[in-house]
């Protein structure tokens, strides 16, 4: 027997609010470039280049040495406001975004 309960649709996720983060250094877009480039758009309009290439084949690359497959750098998405990769992957938006400001690009 299905109750009242069981009919009515689910709407708890209409409850809870998007999280927009609201800091003009937080990340709203990113596109992947070829060799391990990014471009990066902020909250407050600001875009530049971030490029990984020499850092991710560096023996200072640590965890990030999974992106040197390009396959898995060309995941690259935005959540919360940060360039993020899967296995828990991030990129500090805070330290980009001052680099982007003054050069117009963030190399590391």
């Amino acid at each position: 027997m299905c109750s009242d309960a069981d009919a009515q649709e689910d709407s708890s996720a209409e409850l809870i609010p998007e999280v927009r983060p609201t800091a003009p250094w937080r990340v709203t877009e990113v596109h992947v470039l070829p060799n391990f480039s990014l471009r990066v758009r902020f909250n407050d309009g600001t875009e530049g280049i971030v490029e990984l290439a020499r850092f991710l084949h560096s023996p200072e690359a640590g965890v990030f040495v999974t992106l040197r497959d390009e396959e898995r750098f060309r995941q690259a998405r935005v959540e919360i406001g940060a360039v993020t990769w899967p296995e828990s992957l991030d990129l500090a938006p805070d330290a980009m975004y001052r680099a982007i400001k003054e050069q117009g690009k963030w190399t590391l």
